[in-house]
């Protein structure tokens, strides 16, 4: 209250300039509605791509936590099963070196240098743990997938050997300046390619496969075949045509719907990956679709960059970039609690388009994590409730809970903590019992129908459930959550 009585309200830790897409969302999630409306897909993939040459810095954790966060919204807001797919790009160049002779450029990836136990070594070290983490946070399943796994798929090889049939069409979209389109395909003996594949030549192509001739510094003249059912040799494309051929094997999933999780400094190189999806007469519906998330700025505008502040030196480490922004497994306490830090930041940028789809500078948020709230976050499953149901768990009279047995229900277990949300309100309960069964007349066959609605007799409670969920949604299984209460209701 002011000296007048009145009250004040509180201002907003976020204030973002209007823009043209803010205009057209009343949620940030709603992007994703005009595809899932017209694919109804069974399940959709938030799939974000990392190079695992180092560890992790805030704008490379903050692409993740977005594509965690919202596969759990849009779990509960299109009721269909989501997973977050990340792709551990072990394809990064470990090594440069010149030709002594040519003065070609050679590279030696990841993989090759390093083998495929360290590059195991490297994703549990770099992100497992914080994986795991948000994993629990969010209720949300994820895979790790590394390129070179990726690349040996026939899915991959096959829709790659199809570019090839249209190499001319899409060169110039792919290398604008000089037309060369980069392809490695590493030396047998070595692992070492031409970085820029120079020398790298597509010999013959036809229903069998692509032949093509490359030189290595080192064992001199060799040629690679590639064909759909054989995983070797090693396939390394450059970044631009990585995404092209990756797009365009996921839009062929017509059960799935993949959604590209890219931080902003994409949205510029997109425009080329789409002139080559244009020009390969991709469909409308095998289109990708993306979500740009903000970009992490240096006090000067630039993208963060640990590359660009290595050609620096230390020295020239803005005072606004603490240690961690630029090394996240250096953030001074447990992987949970940063993990906190980035759900509560993220959610936070969620809650206005405006908010999400802009860029901040390190100083801005490091201002948001010191304001964010101090008090412990009890981690819990968090579900949505109508009022009348709310009203009954919040006074103890219901205190059985009936959902589909999609994959974050999978993770409820006795003990677990759940947390219902309504109209601003929520209760903290913990869970006494999980049984599944495969329909809600099974359910009732075994669970006390007063425990589920005390007002309500079995076939109103199965007809109030039947429209809520489809039967489509209910061939998942079905689960019955006994719950007791922990802390009275209170405002969220």
């Amino acid at each position: 209250m002011n000296r007048n009585g009145k009250p004040v309200s509180t201002p907003s830790l976020l204030i973002s300039p209007n823009s043209v897409l803010a205009n057209a969302l009343l949620r940030s999630i709603d992007i994703l509605r005009p595809r899932v409306l017209a694919a109804r897909p069974s399940r959709i993939e938030f799939v974000v791509g990392t190079q695992i040459n180092g560890a992790p810095h805030l704008g490379t954790n903050l692409v993740q936590t977005a594509a965690f966060l919202l596969a759990k919204i849009a779990r509960r807001e299109f009721s269909i099963d989501t997973v977050v797919r990340f792709g551990a790009l072990d394809n990064a160049p470990h090594d440069v070196v010149l030709d002594p002779e040519t003065h070609h450029a050679y590279q030696q990836t990841y993989y090759h240098a390093l083998g495929k136990a360290k590059i195991g070594e490297l994703i549990e070290g770099y992100y497992q743990g914080f994986f795991r983490s948000l994993s629990e946070a969010t209720d949300t399943d994820y895979a790790v997938e590394t390129y070179t796994d990726q690349q040996a798929t026939p899915a991959f090889r096959v829709e790659f050997l199809r570019t090839l049939e249209r190499l001319e069409d899409i060169r110039w979209w792919m290398a604008p300046s000089h037309g060369q389109v980069h392809v490695r395909v590493p030396c047998p003996d070595c692992g070492w390619a031409e970085k820029r594949g120079d020398r790298t030549k597509l010999a013959h192509l036809d229903e069998d496969g692509a032949t093509f001739t490359a030189v290595c510094f080192d064992h001199g003249p060799y040629e690679a075949h590639i064909d759909p059912e054989d995983d070797a040799p090693y396939l390394d494309l450059a970044t631009l045509y990585r995404n092209l051929v990756k797009e365009r094997a996921f839009g062929r999933d017509s059960g799935t719907l993949h959604v590209m999780m890219k931080g902003g400094d994409w949205v510029f190189g997109c425009q080329l990956v789409d002139g080559a999806l244009g020009a390969l007469d991709t469909p409308p519906a095998h289109m990708p679709v993306r979500i740009f998330t903000p970009q992490v700025l240096a006090p000067t505008g630039a993208k963060l960059s640990k590359s660009l502040l290595r050609e620096q030196g230390k020295g020239a480490l803005p005072a606004d970039v603490e240690p961690w922004m630029l090394d996240t497994t250096a953030w001074p306490g447990p992987v949970d609690d940063y993990v906190d830090a980035l759900v509560w930041l993220v959610g936070e940028l969620l809650t206005d388009p405006k908010h999400f789809f802009r860029s901040f500078t390190v100083k801005e948020l490091g201002r948001l994590m010191t304001a964010r709230p101090t008090e412990t976050i009890v981690r819990a499953h968090e579900m949505g409730i109508y009022k009348r149901y709310f009203d009954l768990i919040a006074t103890g009279r219901k205190t059985t809970e009936i959902r589909v047995n999609d994959s974050s229900r999978r993770k409820i277990k006795e003990g677990s903590l759940i947390r219902f949300r309504c109209q601003g309100d929520q209760v903290l309960t913990r869970v006494t019992g999980v049984n599944r069964y495969a329909t809600f007349e099974e359910m009732f066959d075994h669970q006390d129908v007063a425990s589920v609605n005390p007002l309500a007799t079995r076939a109103e409670q199965l007809a109030n459930i039947r429209q809520i969920y489809p039967p489509e949604r209910e061939a998942l299984g079905v689960v019955a959550i006994g719950i007791e209460l922990v802390d009275p209701p209170r405002p969220a």
